[in-house]
Parts: C-alpha cells; structure tokens; sequence
C-alpha cells in the first residue's frame, strides 16, 4: 500500500503536518494586569525539552512526530509509545518516550475496564505491561481502545490503484508492439506459431515505429484490436482513484499534488486553511488531550500546566499578509512592537515605548482635547 504514491503522499502530509508546528509544555499563571491568565512557555518544566526539542537519545521532536504518525495512520492497533520512568528522589521521573513495532504490540481490556499491553522483546520474551506505562494513540475507533484498520477499510480502493497502475505501465511496455490480428491460411503447426510469433516481434522495434508491416502467402493483418489506454479512460480511473484514497485519509487532493483546473489562488488559499482547520486540528487536539492525561500529574494540571500545539507558523500569509495583520492589531491594541517583533524572530527594541500597547492616532488626539 505505501507503494501507491497517492497513500504515501497522504501519509507525508499528515506526519510531517503534526510534526513541524512547536510542541510545548506551557502553564498559566495569574496576570497583575488582567483577569485573564498569562499563558507562558514552562521551560523549566522537565517535560519541556523532552517534547520541544528530544525525546529519547537518538531521535529529534520531529523525527519521534513523524513515526509516531505513520505508526497511528497504518498501523491496525494504533502507535504505542513506551513511557521510561525511572525512581528519581523518592519519585517517578519520565526519563525518556520511544515508539515500539506495534506488531509487537497486543492490548486486551480487562475486566475493570483498564487496559493492559503485552510486548514481544526482539529476543520473543512477553512482557505485560500497565496503562500507565504506555502512551497509546490511537486514530477513529469502534471499540474505544484500538483504532479501526484504515487499510482494511481501503483495501478496495487502494487495490483498485494498484490495478490500474500495473495495467497502465502493461499498456506503456507493449505500446511499440503493432497491436492487431496476423491471419493467413491453412493451419500452422507448433513450430511455425513460434517462427510467426518471433518473426513480429522481431518486426516490432523501435526502429520500425510508424513503418509498414511486411507480410506474405495471402497473409492479412488487422490493426487495432486492443483497447488503447485513452479509451480504457485510464487517466480519469487513476485520477478517481486518487481522490477515493484522500477522501479515506481525510487529506484534500491539492495537498498531494491534485488540484482539477478550475481552483484559483484564492480556493487554493482556502483549501489550505480548510487542510489545517479540518485535517490536522483534530489529530492536534487528540494529542494534546492525550498527552495531558498520559504525561501530566493531576497536580500538574492544577497547578496551571497544559500542553499545546503553536499553530501560528502555519496560518502565516505573504509579507504583505502579515504587515497588514501587523498593523491591525496594532491599532487594535493586540500587541506591543515588541511582541511582533519576537513573533517574526527579530531581537526586540531597547526603547521601552516598544513594550507598550500604542493608541490608535484618533484616539490619543481626542484624548488630548479632553485634556485641554
């Protein structure tokens, strides 16, 4: 199935989709302006560098993402993740998180309705482990523990593709063959079948393309008895073919390449949007609901901690774009020079003025008139 491009494709988008936006550890704390919370990067948070930046000795964030991933969409049971912890002070300290073969992996419900995971070692030795040893991600599913098996359910129309492609690359490797019916009279034996056979083939070469056919003893050649691949529609099956698997993967077709001749750049801009709102928010979400249950204590979560995705990267339009929602929300008050300026990666202004809030010009000229 990952031979198909268009499945690939989908897989690609949706891996590399989660694993480029900033995952963090943050927390909200009291704000002595507002009765709203700050909400600030908790670096100092053990979980911090493990999910921003390395999770285990030998993968990076977005290395560990983006397995984590194909493992969820491909894999019939979901992606399992090994949670290290160790003693550390009296405590359990998360030391380190890494994927297992969930071929290796079998989880069964138990009666109290937790869940528990057997493990096959590389060396074949089982080993139980509890719920709380794993993070288990899993995509839909019907019974509420493992995810439904995407290709299973897409089995037809990935096969359909497969088909269509070995057919179509049939049709390229015989397409400087003539392609008709050799007749001529009487019967041939065995022998003189094979002579017939090897002798067109031998007539079939590039060099002949496009030439005449030589034949002889009332011999008659009728041309064209095959169907071409334009009219087995071939180009349209696959096309079909290609939406059938975005649709199972809830990936629009312009973001693996296909796009009909009628989208614009405005629709495509919209198709963009509509890929991060409605394809890649709910598996964001997912993971955030998941990790804060799996990763952080309840005292954690109390004490204001939370794990978020920064989707801000991707909703960035041109320059242009972004000067003009710069300077709205500057006039709306939104964000301090500064604070834009940290957005866009740029070392902030000494001058303290910069830190402020600035009033719209019509509002600092009424007020000035008050004054007076």
């Amino acid at each position: 199935a990952m031979r198909v491009a268009c499945l690939f494709a989908c897989c690609r988008v949706l891996a590399d989709g989660v694993s480029q936006v900033p995952f963090k550890v943050m927390r909200k704390t009291p704000s002595a302006v507002s009765r709203h919370p700050d909400r600030n990067d908790a670096d100092q948070h053990p979980l911090f560098d493990m999910l921003y930046r390395r999770p285990n000795g030998w993968q990076t964030s977005f290395e560990f993402r983006e397995q984590l991933m194909l493992h969820t969409l491909l894999a019939p049971k979901g992606a399992f993740v090994f949670k290290n912890l160790v003693q550390l002070g009296g405590r359990e300290v998360l030391a380190e998180m890494f994927l297992l073969d969930p071929a290796r992996v079998d989880v069964k419900q138990e009666a109290d309705w937790s869940l528990t995971y057997r493990v096959r070692g590389r060396d074949g030795n089982m080993q139980t482990l509890a719920q709380n040893a794993i993070w288990h991600v899993r995509g839909p599913s019907w019974d509420g523990f493992t995810s439904l098996d995407t290709l299973d359910l897409a089995r037809e129309a990935l096969g359909l593709a497969i088909a269509t492609e070995e057919t179509h690359a049939r049709f390229h490797k015989n397409g400087i063959r003539p392609s008709g019916v050799y007749s001529v009279e009487g019967t041939l034996n065995e022998k003189q079948q094979k002579d017939v056979v090897k002798w067109l083939k031998e007539q079939a070469t590039e060099e002949n393309m496009g030439g005449a056919l030589v034949i002889d003893r009332s011999a008659k050649w009728y041309a064209q008895q095959a169907t071409s691949g334009v009219d087995a529609q071939h180009v349209e099956t696959r096309n079909l073919q290609l939406e059938e698997i975005c649709r199972f993967m809830r990936v629009l077709p312009i973001m693996v390449g296909y796009s009909d001749k009628t989208a614009t750049f405005a629709s495509a801009e919209a198709m963009f949007l509509a890929h991060l709102v409605h394809t890649l928010m709910p598996w964001l979400v997912n993971w955030e609901h998941e990790l804060e249950d799996k990763l952080l204590t309840e005292a954690q979560k109390a004490a204001g901690y939370f794990i978020k995705f920064n989707v801000g990267a991707l909703l960035r339009g041109s320059p242009l774009e972004q000067a003009q929602k710069a300077e709205v929300e500057r006039r709306c008050r939104l964000v301090t020079v500064n604070e834009y300026r940290a957005q866009q990666d740029l070392n902030e202004f000494a001058d303290t003025g910069a830190n402020n809030p600035d009033w719209p010009l019509n509002a600092q000229e009424s007020g000035q008139t008050s004054a007076k």
